[in-house]
């Protein structure tokens, strides 16, 4: 909500608004000061229930992206290779025409779809995105969660059941925590919702728990861990499941009799554990077998502990078994579903581990598709990004595959896969080749410079804000809605009426379709379901009278949406049937938030597998373990390899046109240990070529102690060299794009995940 004060009757308008950051995972409050509708201030807000005032440099700076003259006001059209502003209904045409050409000539299944990062903080995209995905009639979609999350979120179905089943580390009452693959102080947390996650930390060391941080990078975080441990980049599964050997064998493995009474399994992870006792695989992990040894004993035997892994792990050959096994070590020392140890969420709006019958499901299953080309399989819904640009290139198969012909459209929405996916010239080269493409997107970029039309949503100052995907991880149970801090520019349409028309268009709608059509059709159907589900706190109830209440004071889109998942998720009011419960009313009652709690045991609530048990020993992930053990040798032999980074000021690459938070000494180097520099002659602040099986690049070269010997480090995002593009921060600070060195063909085979963490690669030094 809003406070205005006004001396006089010409004086400024002067607001105070809260909201939350859309900018990371962190969830962070912000108190807002308008005058006259500009921002002049932006704080933490000290009230808010989840965050108390942390902020990071980048929710400082909505302004500056509210006001960048790069960013886009209206939509561009391409013509003669030249983008030029539209109006709207132009725009609008010239989708309509596009896409019914190429239906038309190659049919649905020649269209594809890219989900960039930003959609997860968006709540129109989270409320609208399957609309439109729904709407595009094809099996070609693909987004940004194979080339992060993925792995972890697969394993976690297999395992409990639901893919956002992801136990997440209980920081506030935990007395021990291990953190593989993360860099907390730099990116706050993911898939675990924790403003000021270094905050939490700090207290946790003060009340005398302990950080260890497992990592090739000596990072911000590992500066502060009492015990740094520099692994060799993709060994993460094998010194978990060296771990887990010694637990076994040490007597240690104790799941405690609540969660023992759930587990099936445990005599299987037992044996196959045996082949990895902690001397066989020291040399590929890069730690000696003691300190692995002595790290069990400590999880094992310190009050509580909880084991946290990230995109470190997860981006590598064995995201998911990694990940796997996080959980099989949390469990086994007993600090699964336990305070102080890794626990679930409750989503106050709801979601896949709160709906449905409890305790039981239907099973995880992957490869209900194939990639056309490669044979990739599909997983929750989607091809691994890594293989779009072959999808493009190659003409039809000999077997015409499973998903028809070439790709020959797309639709991106708030991506740049050009810099986020791997070997990333060839997919710049495939989408010079497409028929047609639309992007959603604040900016004319590497990516979206192919587009033939660009549509773009309002700044995040324009929108609302609920992290209905986050919060699904977060370490407290809270909800905050943020209404739009500003007001839409006149004539721009808000971000879900773009998704909502888009959606309308590729049903065959003339371009001056109204998106409400859309809009009821998806809440009808919701509420729909919601009264049919006999597990939904409404079943039974009339569902005219709730689409009348969801829809009374003129409410509609995401609001509406969002109302009914509150409204019967399981803090919700239930429609009158729970006073003072959950509502889209009481988060605006309420504008620093409101907080149902810490964590509480969930267990076996939240379990969706088909034997309404732990399935610790899920056939898929069992039969990865051969080939991890295969990996030993290969691992212990590697010389060079390449690990990504990111900073604290520019978690992506759409950050890096913001002159405040890419100011000062740059940030594109390529990370070398002086062993390595001595070897290959190279210098600080001199050059060096890296090359890798698909590519190579030239980069700024930057001699560091914080890196293990054999391993070199490039930051995420940059790149931004390329013409046609209309970011100009972000080109005088261009940097070089990692991902040109990146293996389209190395992937995790469980998750279709990317490796980007442990690329071979060579160095030579540039005169």
């Amino acid at each position: 909500m809003s406070q205005t004060t006004s001396s006089t009757s010409t004086a400024p308008a002067v607001r105070t608004v809260f909201r939350t950051c859309p900018l990371c995972e962190a969830g962070c409050g912000l108190e807002i000061t308008l005058k006259d509708d500009r921002v002049t201030r932006i704080r933490g807000d000290r009230d808010d229930v989840f965050s108390h005032g942390f902020i990071c440099p980048k929710g400082s700076t909505l302004r500056q992206l509210h006001e960048d003259p790069d960013r886009l006001r209206k939509p561009l059209v391409k013509r003669d290779g030249v983008h030029v502003e539209v109006e709207w209904e132009e725009a609008w045409q010239t989708v309509r025409d596009g896409i019914a050409g190429v239906i038309e000539r190659h049919g649905r299944e020649s269209i594809a779809v890219y989900q960039g990062n930003p959609s997860a903080h968006s709540l129109s995209a989270m409320t609208f995105g399957r609309t439109l995905s729904q709407a595009v009639g094809t099996r070609q979609h693909y987004s940004a969660s194979t080339v992060d999350q993925m792995p972890r979120q697969v394993a976690a179905a297999y395992v409990f059941g639901t893919a956002v089943s992801v136990p997440v580390p209980d920081l506030d009452r935990t007395d021990y925590l291990m953190i593989l693959g993360g860099n907390p102080y730099a990116s706050n947390g993911s898939l675990c919702t924790a403003p000021d996650f270094p905050g939490r930390i700090e207290a946790m060391r003060a009340r005398g728990g302990k950080l260890v941080v497992v990592d090739p990078r000596r990072s911000r975080t590992a500066e502060e861990a009492d015990e740094w441990l520099a692994i060799r980049p993709g060994a993460d599964a094998l010194f978990l499941m060296a771990l887990v050997n010694v637990l076994f064998a040490d007597g240690l493995a104790d799941p405690g009799p609540r969660v023992g009474a759930l587990l099936d399994g445990l005599d299987e992870l037992r044996e196959l554990s045996a082949g990895f006792p902690p001397a066989a695989v020291a040399l590929a992990v890069g730690i000696d077998a003691a300190t692995i040894r002595r790290m069990a004993h400590e999880l094992a035997e310190a009050p509580t502990s909880t084991v946290y892994g990230r995109i470190g792990t997860t981006t590598t050959e064995f995201g998911t078994t990694a990940s796997w096994l996080v959980d099989a070590v949390n469990i086994l020392t007993g600090n699964l579903d336990r305070v102080g140890g890794a626990m679930f969420a409750m989503p106050v709006a709801g979601g896949a581990s709160t709906r449905g019958p409890s305790g039981a499901g239907k099973p995880f299953r992957v490869g209900r598709g194939h990639s056309r080309v490669s044979g990739r399989p599909e997983v929750m819904g989607e091809y691994p990004a890594a293989v779009l640009a072959e999808e493009i290139l190659v003409d039809d198969v000999s077997d015409g595959g499973e998903g028809g012909g070439r790709v020959r459209a797309l639709v991106t929405v708030a991506g740049n896969p050009v810099l986020s996916t791997p070997n990333s010239e060839q997919l710049d080269v495939a989408l010079a080749d497409l028929e047609f493409m639309v992007s959603v997107d604040i900016y004319l970029n590497e990516t979206t410079r192919h587009a033939t039309v660009i549509l773009p949503p309002p700044s995040q100052l324009q929108r609302s804000h609920y992290d209905l995907l986050l919060l699904q991880f977060a370490v407290r149970n809270v909800a905050n809605y943020s209404p739009a801090p500003l007001p839409l520019d006149p004539g721009q349409p808000d971000e879900w009426e773009i998704l909502a028309k888009l959606a309308l268009l590729f049903h065959g709608a003339e371009p001056d379709a109204d998106p409400s059509i859309a809009d009821d059709m998806a809440i009808g159907s919701l509420v729909h379901h919601a009264v049919s589900d006999p597990s939904s706190p409404v079943h039974g109830r009339d569902a005219d009278e709730l689409l009348a209440t969801l829809s009374a004071n003129g409410r509609h889109g995401p609001e509406r949406m969002l109302d009914l998942m509150l409204r019967t998720g399981p803090f919700g009011d239930g429609f009158g049937a729970v006073p003072g419960g959950a509502s889209l009313d009481l988060l605006l009652d309420h504008p620093h938030g409101v907080d149902f709690g810490a964590l509480e045991p969930r267990l076996p609530e939240i379990l969706r597998t088909p034997s309404g048990r732990i399935e610790l020993a899920h056939p898929v992930l069992v039969a990865d373990v051969p080939r991890l053990a295969e990996a030993v040798d290969r691992l212990a032999g590697q010389t060079m390899v390449l690990v990504g980074r990111r900073d604290l000021r520019s978690n992506n690459s759409w950050m890096h046109n913001i002159e405040v938070l890419v100011k000062g000494t740059p940030r594109c180097t390529l990370q070398v240990h002086p062993d390595d520099a001595i070897e290959h002659g190279l210098v600080d602040g001199g050059y060096a070529t890296v090359t890798s099986r698909v590519g190579s690049i030239e980069a700024a070269v930057e001699v560091t102690e914080a890196i293990r010997p054999g391993v070199v480090s490039l930051p995420h995002g940059w790149g931004h060299s390329m013409p046609g593009a209309r970011l100009r921060v972000a080109s005088e600070r261009a940097g070089v794009n990692s991902n040109v060195l990146t293996d389209d063909e190395a992937l995790d085979p469980l998750s279709g995940t990317s490796v980007l963490n442990g690329i071979p690669v060579t160095l030579v030094a540039v005169s």
